[in-house]
Protein backbone atom coordinates (compact mmCIF):
# COMPACT_ATOMS: atom_id res chain seq x y z
CA UNK A 1 0.00 0.00 0.00
CA UNK A 2 3.11 2.23 0.24
CA UNK A 3 3.24 5.28 -2.04
CA UNK A 4 -0.42 5.02 -3.05
CA UNK A 5 -1.66 8.52 -3.84
CA UNK A 6 -4.49 9.80 -1.68
CA UNK A 7 -6.45 13.00 -2.30
CA UNK A 8 -8.23 14.39 0.78
CA UNK A 9 -10.99 16.88 -0.10
CA UNK A 10 -11.94 18.61 3.16
CA UNK A 11 -12.59 22.28 3.97
CA UNK A 12 -11.99 21.84 7.72
CA UNK A 13 -8.26 22.67 7.88
CA UNK A 14 -7.72 20.78 11.17
CA UNK A 15 -9.28 17.55 9.86
CA UNK A 16 -7.45 17.90 6.53
CA UNK A 17 -4.07 18.35 8.28
CA UNK A 18 -4.73 15.49 10.68
CA UNK A 19 -5.55 13.13 7.77
CA UNK A 20 -2.50 14.31 5.83
CA UNK A 21 -0.15 13.65 8.78
CA UNK A 22 -1.76 10.30 9.61
CA UNK A 23 -1.76 8.84 6.08
CA UNK A 24 1.69 10.27 5.25
CA UNK A 25 2.91 8.30 8.29
CA UNK A 26 1.46 5.18 6.62
CA UNK A 27 3.60 5.88 3.51
CA UNK A 28 0.81 7.36 1.40
CA UNK A 29 1.50 10.33 -0.87
CA UNK A 30 -1.21 12.70 0.40
CA UNK A 31 -2.54 15.76 -1.39
CA UNK A 32 -5.17 18.06 0.16
CA UNK A 33 -7.85 20.16 -1.55
CA UNK A 34 -10.06 22.51 0.48
CA UNK A 35 -12.82 22.92 -2.11
CA UNK A 36 -14.44 20.94 -4.92
CA UNK A 37 -13.06 22.95 -7.82
CA UNK A 38 -9.51 22.56 -6.50
CA UNK A 39 -10.09 18.80 -6.09
CA UNK A 40 -11.15 18.40 -9.74
CA UNK A 41 -8.14 20.42 -10.91
CA UNK A 42 -5.67 18.36 -8.83
CA UNK A 43 -7.23 15.09 -9.99
CA UNK A 44 -6.64 16.18 -13.57
CA UNK A 45 -2.96 16.88 -12.88
CA UNK A 46 -2.06 13.67 -11.02
CA UNK A 47 -4.46 10.74 -10.74
CA UNK A 48 -4.91 9.66 -7.12
CA UNK A 49 -5.43 6.00 -6.25
CA UNK A 50 -8.32 7.04 -3.98
CA UNK A 51 -10.23 10.18 -2.96
CA UNK A 52 -11.57 10.85 0.54
CA UNK A 53 -14.32 13.35 -0.21
CA UNK A 54 -16.24 15.59 2.21
CA UNK A 55 -19.82 16.32 1.10
CA UNK A 56 -20.16 19.82 2.59
CA UNK A 57 -17.70 21.99 0.64
CA UNK A 58 -17.66 25.79 0.19
CA UNK A 59 -18.09 25.87 -3.59
CA UNK A 60 -19.63 22.74 -5.14
CA UNK A 61 -20.70 19.86 -2.89
CA UNK A 62 -19.09 16.44 -2.78
CA UNK A 63 -21.96 14.90 -4.74
CA UNK A 64 -21.22 17.23 -7.66
CA UNK A 65 -17.47 16.46 -7.45
CA UNK A 66 -18.22 12.72 -7.52
CA UNK A 67 -20.67 13.13 -10.41
CA UNK A 68 -18.05 15.03 -12.44
CA UNK A 69 -15.39 12.40 -11.72
CA UNK A 70 -17.71 9.58 -12.75
CA UNK A 71 -18.73 11.20 -16.05
CA UNK A 72 -15.14 11.80 -17.20
CA UNK A 73 -13.38 8.94 -18.99
CA UNK A 74 -10.13 9.91 -17.28
CA UNK A 75 -11.37 9.72 -13.69
CA UNK A 76 -14.39 7.40 -13.68
CA UNK A 77 -12.39 4.49 -12.20
CA UNK A 78 -10.99 6.28 -9.11
CA UNK A 79 -12.43 4.90 -5.82
CA UNK A 80 -14.24 7.54 -3.72
CA UNK A 81 -14.98 7.38 0.02
CA UNK A 82 -17.46 10.03 1.22
CA UNK A 83 -16.60 11.63 4.55
CA UNK A 84 -19.47 13.62 6.02
CA UNK A 85 -21.42 14.77 9.05
CA UNK A 86 -24.63 13.73 7.37
CA UNK A 87 -25.83 10.31 8.46
CA UNK A 88 -29.28 10.39 6.93
CA UNK A 89 -30.09 7.25 4.95
CA UNK A 90 -31.12 9.32 1.91
CA UNK A 91 -27.73 11.12 1.87
CA UNK A 92 -25.91 7.79 2.03
CA UNK A 93 -28.02 6.38 -0.81
CA UNK A 94 -27.42 9.46 -2.93
CA UNK A 95 -23.66 9.04 -2.50
CA UNK A 96 -23.74 5.36 -3.38
CA UNK A 97 -25.98 6.01 -6.40
CA UNK A 98 -23.33 8.36 -7.76
CA UNK A 99 -20.81 5.52 -7.63
CA UNK A 100 -19.07 6.22 -4.32
CA UNK A 101 -17.25 3.14 -3.04
CA UNK A 102 -17.82 3.75 0.65
CA UNK A 103 -19.26 6.19 3.16
CA UNK A 104 -18.05 7.16 6.63
CA UNK A 105 -19.67 9.71 8.99
CA UNK A 106 -18.05 12.24 11.32
CA UNK A 107 -16.93 11.95 14.00
CA UNK A 108 -15.07 9.00 12.54
CA UNK A 109 -12.61 6.42 13.85
CA UNK A 110 -9.29 7.02 12.07
CA UNK A 111 -8.42 3.30 12.22
CA UNK A 112 -11.71 2.43 10.56
CA UNK A 113 -11.08 5.01 7.82
CA UNK A 114 -7.58 3.56 7.30
CA UNK A 115 -8.99 0.04 6.82
CA UNK A 116 -11.66 1.29 4.40
CA UNK A 117 -9.08 3.22 2.36
CA UNK A 118 -6.73 0.24 2.21
CA UNK A 119 -9.62 -2.11 1.36
CA UNK A 120 -10.89 0.08 -1.49
CA UNK A 121 -7.41 0.41 -3.06
CA UNK A 122 -6.77 -3.34 -2.71
CA UNK A 123 -10.13 -4.14 -4.33
CA UNK A 124 -9.37 -1.83 -7.21
CA UNK A 125 -5.98 -3.46 -7.83
CA UNK A 126 -7.25 -7.03 -7.27
CA UNK A 127 -9.97 -6.55 -9.87
CA UNK A 128 -7.31 -5.29 -12.34
CA UNK A 129 -8.99 -1.90 -12.43
CA UNK A 130 -5.87 0.20 -11.88
CA UNK A 131 -2.11 -0.15 -12.11
CA UNK A 132 -0.60 0.29 -8.62
CA UNK A 133 2.26 2.51 -9.86
CA UNK A 134 0.47 4.90 -12.20
CA UNK A 135 -3.08 4.81 -10.81
CA UNK A 136 -4.26 4.54 -14.43
CA UNK A 137 -6.96 2.13 -15.60
CA UNK A 138 -5.49 -1.32 -16.30
CA UNK A 139 -6.54 -4.82 -17.46
CA UNK A 140 -10.31 -5.12 -17.31
CA UNK A 141 -11.04 -1.41 -17.72
CA UNK A 142 -8.89 -1.30 -20.87
CA UNK A 143 -10.69 -4.36 -22.26
CA UNK A 144 -14.05 -2.69 -21.55
CA UNK A 145 -12.96 0.35 -23.57
CA UNK A 146 -11.79 -1.83 -26.48
CA UNK A 147 -15.18 -3.61 -26.52
CA UNK A 148 -16.86 -0.20 -26.60
CA UNK A 149 -14.86 1.25 -29.50
CA UNK A 150 -14.98 -1.82 -31.75
CA UNK A 151 -18.66 -0.97 -32.34
CA UNK A 152 -17.86 2.68 -33.08
CA UNK A 153 -16.19 4.73 -35.81
CA UNK A 154 -13.75 7.63 -36.04
CA UNK A 155 -11.56 6.67 -33.07
CA UNK A 156 -7.82 6.05 -32.94
CA UNK A 157 -5.73 4.02 -30.52
CA UNK A 158 -2.16 5.01 -29.63
CA UNK A 159 -0.03 2.14 -28.27
CA UNK A 160 2.99 3.61 -26.45
CA UNK A 161 6.10 1.95 -25.08
CA UNK A 162 9.27 3.35 -23.51
CA UNK A 163 12.23 2.26 -25.62
CA UNK A 164 15.39 1.20 -23.67
CA UNK A 165 13.44 1.26 -20.38
CA UNK A 166 14.71 -2.16 -19.22
CA UNK A 167 18.35 -1.15 -19.74
CA UNK A 168 17.74 2.08 -17.80
CA UNK A 169 16.15 0.09 -14.95
CA UNK A 170 19.06 -2.39 -14.90
CA UNK A 171 21.55 0.47 -14.49
CA UNK A 172 19.58 2.90 -12.28
CA UNK A 173 17.40 0.46 -10.30
CA UNK A 174 13.67 -0.16 -9.96
CA UNK A 175 12.96 2.98 -7.87
CA UNK A 176 14.30 5.17 -10.69
CA UNK A 177 12.29 2.99 -13.10
CA UNK A 178 9.09 3.65 -11.17
CA UNK A 179 9.89 7.39 -11.25
CA UNK A 180 10.07 7.22 -15.05
CA UNK A 181 6.68 5.44 -15.20
CA UNK A 182 5.14 8.17 -13.01
CA UNK A 183 6.77 10.84 -15.18
CA UNK A 184 5.36 9.17 -18.32
CA UNK A 185 1.89 9.01 -16.73
CA UNK A 186 1.94 12.72 -15.90
CA UNK A 187 3.30 13.64 -19.34
CA UNK A 188 0.63 11.62 -21.17
CA UNK A 189 -2.09 13.29 -19.06
CA UNK A 190 -0.72 16.76 -19.81
CA UNK A 191 -0.50 16.12 -23.56
CA UNK A 192 -4.04 14.68 -23.68
CA UNK A 193 -5.35 17.69 -21.71
CA UNK A 194 -3.59 20.02 -24.14
CA UNK A 195 -4.33 18.37 -27.49
CA UNK A 196 -6.95 15.65 -26.95
CA UNK A 197 -10.66 15.66 -26.13
CA UNK A 198 -12.61 15.30 -22.88
CA UNK A 199 -13.72 11.80 -23.93
CA UNK A 200 -10.16 10.48 -24.35
CA UNK A 201 -9.16 7.37 -22.38
CA UNK A 202 -5.67 6.72 -20.97
CA UNK A 203 -4.72 3.22 -19.81
CA UNK A 204 -1.64 1.46 -18.41
CA UNK A 205 -1.43 -1.90 -20.16
CA UNK A 206 1.41 -3.10 -17.94
CA UNK A 207 5.14 -2.47 -17.47
CA UNK A 208 6.22 0.41 -19.70
CA UNK A 209 3.22 0.07 -22.03
CA UNK A 210 0.46 2.74 -22.13
CA UNK A 211 -2.51 3.37 -24.43
CA UNK A 212 -4.63 6.36 -25.41
CA UNK A 213 -8.02 6.08 -27.10
CA UNK A 214 -8.80 9.37 -28.81
CA UNK A 215 -10.40 10.70 -31.99
CA UNK A 216 -9.00 9.97 -35.45
CA UNK A 217 -8.46 13.71 -35.99
CA UNK A 218 -6.54 14.33 -32.74
CA UNK A 219 -4.28 11.25 -32.87
CA UNK A 220 -1.42 12.30 -35.22
CA UNK A 221 -0.66 15.54 -33.33
CA UNK A 222 -0.94 13.72 -29.97
CA UNK A 223 1.52 11.08 -31.18
CA UNK A 224 4.10 13.64 -32.31
CA UNK A 225 3.83 15.79 -29.17
CA UNK A 226 4.23 12.74 -26.90
CA UNK A 227 7.37 11.61 -28.71
CA UNK A 228 8.90 15.12 -28.77
CA UNK A 229 8.19 15.97 -25.14
CA UNK A 230 9.20 12.57 -23.77
CA UNK A 231 12.50 12.61 -25.65
CA UNK A 232 13.33 16.12 -24.40
CA UNK A 233 12.17 15.78 -20.78
CA UNK A 234 13.23 12.21 -19.89
CA UNK A 235 16.88 13.29 -19.82
CA UNK A 236 16.41 14.70 -16.31
CA UNK A 237 16.21 11.08 -15.09
CA UNK A 238 19.86 10.46 -16.04
CA UNK A 239 22.89 11.57 -14.03
CA UNK A 240 25.17 14.37 -15.18
CA UNK A 241 27.89 12.12 -16.64
CA UNK A 242 25.42 10.06 -18.69
CA UNK A 243 23.71 13.24 -19.93
CA UNK A 244 27.07 14.64 -21.03
CA UNK A 245 28.05 11.53 -22.99
CA UNK A 246 24.55 10.94 -24.41
CA UNK A 247 24.20 7.24 -23.52
CA UNK A 248 24.53 4.72 -20.65
CA UNK A 249 26.74 1.63 -20.28
CA UNK A 250 24.60 -1.47 -19.67
CA UNK A 251 25.67 -5.11 -19.38
CA UNK A 252 24.53 -7.62 -22.00
CA UNK A 253 23.50 -11.22 -21.30
CA UNK A 254 27.06 -12.43 -21.96
CA UNK A 255 28.49 -10.01 -19.40
CA UNK A 256 30.02 -7.55 -21.86
CA UNK A 257 29.06 -3.88 -21.79
CA UNK A 258 27.18 -1.99 -24.49
CA UNK A 259 26.26 1.63 -25.13
CA UNK A 260 22.50 2.14 -24.78
CA UNK A 261 20.85 5.35 -26.04
CA UNK A 262 18.53 7.45 -23.89
CA UNK A 263 14.93 6.32 -23.52
CA UNK A 264 12.45 7.41 -26.17
CA UNK A 265 8.72 6.87 -26.55
CA UNK A 266 7.64 4.72 -29.49
CA UNK A 267 4.01 5.04 -30.55
CA UNK A 268 1.88 2.87 -32.80
CA UNK A 269 -1.33 4.37 -34.18
CA UNK A 270 -4.34 2.48 -35.57
CA UNK A 271 -7.86 3.55 -36.53
CA UNK A 272 -10.98 2.02 -38.15
CA UNK A 273 -10.66 4.83 -40.70
CA UNK A 274 -7.58 2.99 -42.04
CA UNK A 275 -8.36 -0.70 -41.42
CA UNK A 276 -11.02 -3.03 -39.98
CA UNK A 277 -10.84 -5.19 -36.86
CA UNK A 278 -12.51 -8.54 -36.27
CA UNK A 279 -12.23 -8.47 -32.45
CA UNK A 280 -10.48 -6.63 -29.60
CA UNK A 281 -7.48 -8.99 -29.75
CA UNK A 282 -6.88 -7.92 -33.32
CA UNK A 283 -6.96 -4.27 -32.20
CA UNK A 284 -4.18 -4.88 -29.67
CA UNK A 285 -2.11 -7.06 -32.06
CA UNK A 286 -2.23 -4.50 -34.88
CA UNK A 287 -1.51 -1.63 -32.47
CA UNK A 288 1.55 -3.50 -31.14
CA UNK A 289 2.70 -4.14 -34.72
CA UNK A 290 2.33 -0.42 -35.55
CA UNK A 291 4.38 0.37 -32.43
CA UNK A 292 7.16 -2.03 -33.51
CA UNK A 293 7.24 -0.36 -36.92
CA UNK A 294 7.59 3.03 -35.23
CA UNK A 295 10.50 1.67 -33.16
CA UNK A 296 12.16 0.24 -36.30
CA UNK A 297 11.80 3.59 -38.08
CA UNK A 298 13.35 5.38 -35.09
CA UNK A 299 16.45 3.14 -35.07
CA UNK A 300 16.83 3.02 -38.85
Amino acid sequence: MGNARLLVVEDDIDIANMLKIYFTGLQFDVDVANCGGDALERTKQVLPHLIVLDIMLPDIDGYEVCRTLRTSMRTSHIPVIFLTQKDERSDKLQGLELGADDYITKPFDIEELKLRVQGAIRRSERESLTDPRSGLPAGRLIEDQLRRIIREQDWALLDMRINHFDSFKDVYGFVAGDDVLRFATMLIGEVVDEMGTTGDFIGHAGGDNFIIITTHAAAPALKQRLKDRFGAEVQTHYNFIDRQQGFIHASKADGTMEKVPFMTMVVGMISPNDQSFADIREITELAAEARRQDAATATA
